[in-house]
């Protein structure tokens, strides 16, 4: 256990590590990310996160309740369907602004503007943190079997690498709402630490939910696909050039593919 916990504060560290590092081209840029560039950003998000469901998530499950000698669908699909009501419900109940949009969704609050940009990424950084720690929480379970350890290492990499615009995604607007370069750095950083805390904190319940793996695996899908249809994707295909966000999906999925195959 104590292995496991320290195998994902190290990936859950790395992922955050690498929103700090894209929060840090606030301190480069004078002017806010161009649209182009942040379809781009957003839609190889998207693509990452949807083939980190499929192979470092909804896969391992289904292997796992087989291997039980149980039918690999049921948790895959109820797990998924909760994961996705749990982010809906956070969703409807946390007020938080999406990039690009003036009005702000969730209930009436009298947070800035700013508060609600940093409210919004921090919605949707819970199930990437959950799905590193339990990927590494799968795989300490499973100590005789390397191809776990490879496959969340390689889950911890894709979800570092898209994080790099995410932190620039954040930043950069916080900047441009009036916030000082140091500022934004900071809180565009912070975003992120979500991430850690809930990677590490499944892990630490790990051994009480080993019957249930299956279930929470899929539950980490289930809210990151909800992430993607409801936030990424659109927002990566809003106004003209959106086959940019299009191709950032396609390259995003591609390279998480890779990944997980080739180390998993």
């Amino acid at each position: 256990m104590k292995q496991a916990i320290l195998w994902a504060a190290a990936g859950c560290g790395f992922t955050f590590f690498m929103t700090a590092f894209g929060a840090s081209v606030v301190f480069f840029f004078k002017k806010e990310m161009g649209k182009n560039i942040q379809r781009a950003f957003l839609g190889f998000a998207a693509g990452v996160m949807i083939a980190a469901s499929v192979w470092s998530l909804l896969i391992p499950a289904i292997d796992q309740t087989v291997e039980a000698g149980k039918i690999g669908w049921v948790p895959a699909a109820g797990g998924f369907i909760f994961g996705g009501i749990f982010l809906m419900a956070l969703d409807l109940c946390m007020p938080h602004l999406h990039l690009g949009e003036k009005k702000a969704e969730g209930p009436h609050s009298s947070f800035k503007r700013t508060t609600l940009l940093i409210l919004a990424v921090t919605l949707h950084n819970i199930p990437e943190g959950m799905a590193v720690g339990l990927a590494f929480a799968m795989a300490a379970q499973h100590p005789e079997d390397a191809s776990l350890y490879a496959a969340a290492f390689a889950l911890a990499i894709g979800i570092g690498i898209q994080n790099f615009p995410e932190g620039a995604a954040i930043s950069l607007p916080l900047r441009q709402e009036g916030m000082s370069r140091l500022k934004a750095f900071v809180f565009g950083s912070l975003s992120g630490i979500v991430e850690l805390v809930f990677g590490v904190g499944i892990t630490l319940v790990a051994s009480f939910i080993t019957p249930y793996m299956p279930w929470f695996l899929a539950f980490a899908a289930g809210a990151m696909i909800y992430v993607v249809v409801e936030e990424l994707i659109p927002e990566a295909n809003q106004g003209e050039h959106s086959n940019l966000g299009t191709v950032g999906v396609m390259a995003g999925f591609l390279i998480m593919m890779i990944l997980d195959v080739a180390l998993g």
